[in-house]
């Protein structure tokens, strides 16, 4: 019986140190690939815009929208009491 015990853990360790190289070898690969894709093909810059330097652009129905805004609110409210 100990024998059949032995072979069992030897073929665990066998099989776990193979799944552990495997696993290894996977992090290395997707390491490398992803290096490379980051030196060839480099994300393009986004041109910065006005809008983006904190002006905001001109509200013409901002009355209107906050009206609307708030009749939304006003009936959420009153079917949910």
């Amino acid at each position: 019986m100990s024998n059949l015990l032995w072979e069992g853990v030897n073929l665990m360790m066998i099989g776990m140190g193979a799944v552990f190289v495997f696993l290894v070898l996977l992090v290395f690969a997707t390491s490398i690939m992803s290096s490379l894709i980051s030196r060839f093909l480099p994300e393009p810059q986004i041109p910065s815009t006005p809008t983006a330097t904190g002006q905001q652009p001109p509200q013409a129905n901002d009355g209107q929208l906050m009206a609307v805004i708030a009749a939304a609110i006003h009936r959420h409210r009153s079917r949910h009491k």
